[in-house]
């Protein structure tokens, strides 16, 4: 039996979990103090997800960047992805806060929002 050694960032306490397996089969989980750290070394063993933060370009806006991250997180083996589509992104002011950028950003599911609002110049 092979044992992975995980940090839950669930709450602040920064609980050391151990997570024992066979292969990508989760045979027992110990050292977590809550249920939200059970959840985390669950979802983190077995398919780990981030949200996505950026920035994209914007034409006659008052600044050249709009903030940008995804509604949800995404699988961790979509973040590549998700940044190469965001790179190519190019947008008009104004834009407002929560405006959705891109649906479906590389096929996640999951939408690229805007994080901020910029009036036009």
């Amino acid at each position: 039996m092979e044992e992975t050694k995980i940090i839950c960032i669930g709450c602040p306490k920064g609980c050391n979990i151990a997570i024992s397996h066979e292969g990508k089969t989760i045979e027992n989980i110990d050292g977590y103090g809550c249920k939200n750290g059970l959840d985390y070394a669950q979802n983190e063993f077995t398919a780990p997800k981030r949200t996505v933060t950026s920035t994209v370009r914007i034409k006659s806006g008052e600044l050249p960047v709009i903030s940008v991250k995804t509604r949800d997180a995404i699988l961790k083996n979509k973040i590549f992805e998700c940044m190469f589509e965001i790179n190519k992104i190019e947008i008009e002011a104004p834009i407002k806060l929560g405006t959705v950028i891109k649906a479906n950003i590389a096929q996640t599911g999951v939408d690229l929002i805007s994080t901020e609002t910029i009036d036009r110049i």
